[in-house]
C-alpha cells in the first residue's frame, strides 16, 4: 500500500466526532512493528504508537512524534459526491477529510512504516477529537506520557497549512482566544422621555471606538497584535417606543504571548469605569510559540526546500490546533500540512501530488533529524 491507497483507505472511514469508525485499530495493525497505548475517555478514544530503533532503550536518542486526529466534522450539504467514498478526479481526491487532516495522517503513518533507521523513537499520536470540545482527546494523552516519562522532545502536527503553494508556511505557533461577555446596566424608559431612561446604548457608543478592532498590543516577530473584536451587540425589545434597560456585548482577543485576560480586564476598567457594567472573560486556549531555531522548525524547513524547492514562511497565523497542547507540555512544536483552502466545506479535496509531497517531505525529515 502506498501513501495515496493508504489515504482512500482512512477517507473511507465515516470517523465523525467524537467516533473513530475503526480507523484507529486498522491504523494499529498496519504499523504491525510499534507497540500501541490506548487511552481512552469520555468516549474519546486515543492511541500512541511508538518504536525505538536500533540497540537503544526508550528514552535514549531522539523522541520525535507526529500527531494528528482521525476524526472529521459532519459533511453537510452540497457535495457532488458521496464525502465518505473518496472520487479521484483528475487528480484530485474528494471527501470529508482530505485536508482536515487524513492526507497529513497518511503522510506521515507511511513514512514512519518506511523508516527502516533512526537515532532514538518515532512515535504517533492520535486522537478522536479534535474537532470537537478536545477535553478528552490529545491531552488526555500527553498526561498519561508525562506519568509514564514518555513524553516527546519535538512533535510534527500535520494540520494543513499551506496557503497558495504546496510548502509555502508551516506554523511555529498558535495565537491564544479570549471571549468576553460585557453587559452594561442601565435603566428601561419610554422613547418620548429619555431624561428619565438610562439608556446603555447611548452610553457605550462613544466608547465604542475605544474598543472595537483595536490593538492591545504590537505584536512582534511572531504574532500579529491582538486585536478586540466585537462579535454581538444586543439590548431593548425590538420595539421603537422603550428604551433598553441593558446591553450584552460579546467579544473575542486572539491574543499573543503579549497580552493577557488581566490586561484585557484592565482596558475594559479604564474604558468603562463611570457605568455600571459586569464583564466574564473565558479562554479556550493559550498562545504558544516555538523558538525559529528549534531543531524541528530547521529540519522541516529544510526538508521542505529540498523537496519542492519552496523557501517557506514560519507563521502563528489562524484558528487553534491540537499542537496547543503540545506547548503547553514544553514540547518543541510545529505544523505542516498540505494547501488549506476547502477544510470543513462541501466537496473538500487534496491533490495526489500533495499528498505524495508531503510523504516526501515527512521522510527526508526523519532520515535527516539527528545529521
Amino acid at each position: 500500500m502506498n501513501v495515496v491507497d493508504l489515504l482512500l483507505k482512512l477517507l473511507s472511514f465515516k470517523s465523525l466526532t467524537p467516533d473513530d469508525a475503526g480507523s484507529l485499530k486498522f491504523i494499529e495493525e498496519y504499523l504491525d512493528g510499534f507497540e500501541a497505548t490506548y487511552v481512552n475517555k469520555g468516549g474519546v478514544k486515543n492511541l500512541f504508537l511508538s518504536k525505538t530503533f536500533g540497540s537503544k532503550k526508550f528514552g535514549e536518542g531522539t523522541h520525535l512524534c507526529f500527531a494528528g486526529h482521525v476524526d472529521v466534522v459532519p459533511a453537510g450539504d452540497k457535495w457532488d459526491t458521496n464525502p465518505f467514498v473518496p472520487v479521484i478526479k483528475d487528480g484530485i481526491i474528494y471527501a470529508r477529510g482530505t485536508q482536515d487532516m487524513k492526507s497529513g495522517l497518511a503522510a506521515f503513518i507511511q513514512a514512519c512504516k518506511e523508516t527502516e533507521t533512526f537515532d532514538g523513537t518515532l512515535s504517533i499520536l492520535l486522537t478522536s477529537d479534535e474537532e470537537g470540545e478536545a477535553k478528552y482527546g490529545t491531552v488526555v494523552m500527553l498526561e498519561h506520557l508525562k506519568e509514564q516519562g514518555m513524553l516527546p522532545d519535538y512533535c510534527l502536527v500535520a494540520e494543513p497549512t499551506c496557503e497558495t503553494v504546496f510548502g509555502d508556511a508551516i506554523k511555529i505557533g498558535r495565537r491564544g482566544s479570549i471571549n468576553g461577555y460585557l453587559t452594561i446596566e442601565g435603566k428601561q424608559g419610554h422613547a418620548a422621555y429619555p431624561e428619565k431612561a438610562i439608556n446603555p446604548v447611548h452610553q457605550i457608543a462613544p466608547i465604542l471606538e475605544k474598543i472595537a478592532g483595536i490593538n492591545l498590543d504590537n505584536g512582534d516577530d511572531n504574532f500579529a497584535p491582538s486585536q478586540m473584536v466585537i462579535t454581538d451587540i444586543r439590548g431593548g425589545m425590538e420595539v421603537t417606543n422603550v428604551t433598553p434597560g441593558s446591553l450584552k456585548l460579546m467579544f473575542n482577543v486572539r491574543n499573543s504571548t503579549k497580552t493577557t485576560q488581566n490586561e484585557i480586564r484592565m482596558h475594559i476598567d479604564e474604558c468603562f469605569s463611570d457605568l455600571d457594567y459586569d464583564l466574564e472573560l473565558t479562554q479556550g486556549s493559550y498562545p504558544f510559540v516555538t523558538k525559529r531555531d528549534s531543531k524541528v522548525v530547521a529540519k522541516l524547513s529544510e526538508s521542505i526546500e529540498k523537496i519542492t524547492g519552496v523557501k517557506t514562511k514560519l507563521s502563528t497565523a489562524g484558528g487553534t490546533s491540537d499542537a496547543r497542547f503540545m506547548g503547553a507540555f514544553g514540547i518543541d512544536v510545529v505544523e505542516f500540512g498540505v494547501i488549506n483552502d476547502s477544510i470543513h466545506a462541501p466537496n473538500e479535496h487534496t491533490s495526489i501530488a500533495e499528498v505524495e509531497a508531503l510523504c516526501e517531505v515527512f521522510k527526508e525529515m526523519v532520515k535527516n533529524f539527528n545529521d
